[in-house]
């Protein structure tokens, strides 16, 4: 195969595509070492943006890297297409809900919108050159994902870890379900701190200021911070709640802040986590004054039926008119919302299931040091997360599409059971239990209508991708997997419950390293784009197809990981310069490597030529230190200062003359060298245009059918040379200084030059300078090069502290 005249990109990536399907390129083999990834699998829940293409482009390039290492690699992909965000796809573009056309009706319409994504999912992973085992693709509503994170439960409840407990529960009005800690958002939103006169005794009067006047029906205390002088006298009296009249005990608690409003706050049931922790710690009474469509309850009187907000307007009216509304001001507040629908959430009392974590913090703080994360400070968001837990992890969710929960209640005395191991997966909805009650023996029993939360299944990610629950030996080798990758904002989440699932399941960590990316930000800075939102501005496809997937994975690997990048069609732009600069120095070099004879014995080298070798060595050091750190921004930094500056821009130039010329064995060798590692180092993150280049010209001699099989490079101790390695920086002095002199006359780069004098410091490289004038004239189109002992003295176009350059034109 010969290289085309032009790099067409739209037609490469498909045929390479096509190629590394047919040969199983990216085939996991049972062996070792195994290198196993714990693939994100991206929520179904909108289009894909670029933002994805920006971070699974990190894992990919890190993959890459270590399957030519060597490393026998497993890297399943996976759909997380159960839950509450699949839900709300399907309403959003269909206007259904299970409300509407019935549960079983609504699973259908998610199982149809799921497979439909799951296609385009698929079909821009390949595109983009993700090197997946598509053998080993899953779905987290699949058989054998419902079978094991039914097993994650039963496990749980045989170990005493879940439990089922009628609580305050956060809840999402507009979902219609309890969420976990680790879904909500903050927002800072302006608000209004009203002041109410509550009455204390016949005459006196408490000021109280709240944001959520709404909350008076349901107020059951009052509280003071236990050393506020204002106060100490009212600690233990009743105070009236204002419009609705029920009377409330003043108790003192630290959790009061004396700085915040009048440091004199209302407890309702509930309006915050403070209220819930307050109403726990003194056994205060319950009065549920919002129901869970976010609507006013019974308990409420006359605003009974009436939005949060309709209510908060009218009580505000209603206190004016008493006169008990002493006075309001502005305020900025920030406000706990839900992740998905960024609806204020509101704590309502509910039976839920929940898995036991605050008793294992300690555990799972050390299983947090224990991992390996990259970059090293993303440790400190996780380490801050546990430290800050409050609530266990609540797992059950009031909704429809996702995995059910493998319990009954005995009817007779309320007694649970749960499914036997062997009937997994299992619907308790079409099923019934196998064995008559424990507790009492009955034989009827109500199925659990609630469905897991999606992230009690993707916790099981390890033992889904890796088959724990299927047949062969691919868990063993597997497990724990050598990577996770993942976006920062889900730490709290999946990071943490893989944690606690691994801990609570195994006793073990479930992966040697975390690599963390960051956020592919809209380009006017609107923030992270989200697929729920439509996906941003620009489709990833229609940007592949413009500038090539190579292009858009230049972009993508110019951030680190951890760090957020905004879309930036400029640095695509860089990206399909420098894919097409590659292609084109390969098309220069091929007729010099036409049936060039690869041997391990080092010719004759030019000084140039032993230049460009030794500066490569260190290359390839510094690069391979890079990947192995998962530094892929700082690799691709260097090698491109090393391809544009070092090998374009001036060694190809000084060789030139050479490779034209009978004697330019030792400049073949370089180029050959060179040009192979190149491909190499780069192959990680351009896979497509530096395959096609290897297979022209180098797959004959270097054994692997496609470089992405073929062996990482590999430092050649007799190639290095710190000296020489310096002496190229001095050469590049000398052809930089021709090329402006020639820019400031407006001369082509191509004229021809009558002298060039060259004087340098170092009297022991005479011997290097000699070696180099061959190059010297090429890189330069001097006729003659004379490198002489004494200082210049006039004429001087540069110097430095090592050199002197003066040049004759006629």
């Amino acid at each position: 195969m010969r290289l085309s005249k032009r790099y067409e990109p739209s037609h490469m990536e498909a045929d390479l595509m096509q190629q590394w399907a047919e040969q199983g390129i990216y085939h996991f083999h049972e062996g070792e070492p195994v290198y196993s990834v714990d693939t994100p699998p991206p929520t179904v829940s909108g289009y894909l943006h670029l933002g994805h293409c920006y971070s699974y482009s990190h894992t990919d390039i890190s993959i890459r890297y270590h399957r030519m290492r060597g490393k026998n690699i497993f890297y399943p992909m996976g759909y997380d297409d159960n839950g509450l965000p699949t839900e709300r796809l399907v309403e959003k573009r269909t206007g259904l809900t299970a409300s509407k056309i019935g549960r079983e009706g609504f699973i259908v319409e998610c199982l149809q919108a799921s497979e439909e994504a799951e296609q385009e999912y698929e079909a821009l992973w390949k595109r983009l050159g993700l090197s997946v085992d598509w053998r080993y693709s899953y779905r987290t509503i699949g058989e054998l994902a419902r079978r094991t994170s039914q097993w994650s439960f039963v496990d749980l409840y045989r170990k005493g870890l879940v439990y089922r407990k009628q609580a305050p529960t956060i809840w999402c009005p507009e979902c219609q379900t309890a969420i976990a800690q680790a879904e909500l958002d903050s927002v800072e939103r302006e608000t209004v701190y009203w002041q109410l006169a509550f009455r204390v005794g016949d005459d006196g009067t408490l000021l109280i200021a709240t944001t959520r006047p709404e909350l008076l029906p349901a107020c059951v205390a009052v509280f003071v911070h236990p050393d506020d002088a204002r106060y100490q006298h009212l600690v233990g009296q009743t105070a009236t709640v204002p419009i609705f009249g029920q009377t409330v005990l003043i108790l003192a608690d630290r959790a009061a802040n004396p700085e915040q409003g009048t440091g004199a706050v209302m407890c309702c049931t509930f309006g915050d986590t403070d209220d819930v922790q307050w109403w726990y710690t003194h056994e205060l009474p319950l009065i549920e004054a919002i129901g869970r469509d976010g609507k006013m309850t019974d308990a409420a009187s006359e605003l009974t039926g009436l939005p949060v907000v309709e209510a908060r307007r009218r009580v505000v009216e209603m206190l004016e008119a008493a006169g008990l509304l002493i006075g309001n001001v502005p305020s900025q507040q920030i406000v706990r919302v839900h992740e998905r629908c960024d609806t204020p959430v509101e704590y309502v009392v509910a039976a839920q299931w929940f898995v036991n974590v605050l008793e294992h913090k300690a555990a799972l703080l050390d299983a947090g040091e224990a991992i390996e994360w990259y970059p090293v400070q993303m440790k400190n968001r996780y380490r801050e997360w546990v430290e800050n837990l409050s609530w266990d992890w609540c797992i059950s969710r009031q909704r429809y599409f996702g995995v059910p929960f493998p319990v009954w209640y005995c009817d007779g005395c309320g007694a649970v059971a749960v499914a036997d191991e062997k009937h997994l997966p299992i619907d308790p909805s079409t099923h019934s239990p196998d064995t008559l009650c424990k507790a009492c023996g009955g034989t009827k029993f109500t199925p659990e209508r609630d469905v897991m939360d999606t992230w009690a299944t993707s916790s099981m990610t390890p033992q889904i991708a890796g088959q724990m629950l299927g047949e062969g030996s691919l868990y063993q080798q597997a497990f724990p997997f050598a990577l996770r990758p993942q976006s920062h904002e889900i730490i709290r989440t999946w990071a943490f419950y893989t944690i606690v699932k691994s801990y609570h399941h195994f006793g073990a960590l479930p992966w040697r390293a975390v690599a963390i990316s960051g956020w592919g930000l809209a380009p006017e800075g609107t923030g992270k784009i989200s697929k729920s939102k439509g996906g941003g501005p620009i489709a990833p496809m229609a940007l592949i197809e413009q500038y090539s997937a190579d292009a858009v994975r230049y972009w993508a690997a110019s951030t680190a990981l951890g760090k957020d990048s905004v879309i930036s069609i400029d640095k695509v732009q860089l990206g399909a310069k420098l894919v097409n600069k590659l292609w084109n120095v390969a098309r220069f070099s091929e007729p010099f490597l036409e049936g060039y004879q690869v041997t391990d014995e080092i010719p004759q080298l030019s000084t140039a030529d032993r230049w460009i070798l030794a500066r490569l060595q260190r290359l390839i050091d510094e690069v391979t230190r890079c990947f192995e750190g998962y530094e892929h921004a700082a690799a691709k930094s260097a090698i491109e200062t090393f391809f544009w500056r070092d090998l374009a821009d001036n060694y190809l130039e000084m060789v030139k003359q050479r490779l034209y010329e009978s004697d330019g064995e030792g400049a073949r060798f370089a180029l050959y060298h060179v040009l192979l590692t190149l491909v190499k180092l780069l192959a990680p993150i351009l896979p497509y245009v530096t395959d096609a280049i290897y297979q022209a010209l180098f797959a004959m001699h270097n054994g692997a059918v496609s470089v992405h099989i073929a062996a990482w490079p590999a430092v050649d101790t007799r190639l290095t040379d710190e000296s020489l390695d310096q002496f190229g920086d001095v050469l590049i002095e000398v052809a930089s200084a021709v090329r402006r002199f020639k820019s400031d006359r407006q001369l082509s780069l191509t004229t021809e030059l009558e002298q060039l004098h060259i004087w340098a410091a170092d009297g022991s490289a005479m011997k290097l300078w000699h070696d180099a004038i061959a190059d010297l004239k090429s890189v330069t189109r001097a006729r003659n090069v004379c490198i002489v002992q004494e200082r210049l003295t006039s004429e001087i176009i540069f110097e430095s502290s090592s050199i002197q350059v003066r040049i004759s034109t006629h």
